[in-house]
């Protein structure tokens, strides 16, 4: 096997543009770990953690095909933080367990895990970790245009995640402008990082 990649957490909140970040390191080569692939992987029909979420939640979480329905989970989850209090502590641990696994096959030279959490668990497969930061209120209209919802709703949900410390990164990448402006970000960071490593 090769020598280990030099891996990037891209973390951030709704609607910042983690995907464009992760889409850019792909240009440059980097093989991507999506958290929320991951996390889709593990719960189709007869899983372990499916069978786990439908213990706390109920079985009107399940689609018809067996697998999660991660719509009808939202919907409790977002409403209720102690609901995604157990969420986080049902799916964590198996997710980051499966990412350190994936990792450690990687062959690439490069490679980034996207995550909306970032976790301490995460985050120690990276070499560095990348927050993405965006202006609130193009954040709302971002959200509001990719998931067809009102502005009630899409605040809602922003509401209901986490808050995110820059210190707690090693660097922060703004992505309230332009395509190309963040592009041109990402490449200085990436250079940057490569260069001390």
């Amino acid at each position: 096997m090769n020598e280990r990649p030099f891996v990037i957490g891209v973390t951030g909140p709704i609607a910042s543009g983690k995907s464009a970040v992760t889409s850019r390191l792909a240009d440059h080569g980097a093989v991507v770990i999506d958290a929320d692939l991951v996390y889709r992987d593990l719960v189709g029909p007869g899983m372990e953690l499916t069978r786990r979420l439908t213990t706390r939640f109920g079985v009107d979480i399940i689609a018809p095909d067996g697998s999660l329905d991660r719509k009808a989970l939202g919907s409790i989850v977002f409403s209720d933080p102690t609901a995604m209090s157990d969420l986080d502590r049902l799916t964590h641990p198996v997710i980051i367990a499966e990412i350190g696994e994936r990792v450690a096959q990687l062959v690439s030279p490069l490679a980034v895990i996207e995550a909306v959490k970032l976790s301490s668990g995460t985050a120690r497969y990276c070499d560095e970790t990348w927050l993405i930061e965006v202006d609130p209120s193009v954040q709302i209209e971002r959200l509001m245009r990719r998931n067809g919802i009102d502005r009630s709703e899409a605040e809602r949900r922003i509401a209901a995640q986490k808050q995110y410390d820059p210190a707690d990164y090693t660097r922060t990448i703004p992505n309230s402008g332009t395509l190309d402006e963040l592009n041109a970000l990402v490449d200085d960071a990436l250079n940057l990082a490569l260069f001390r490593s």
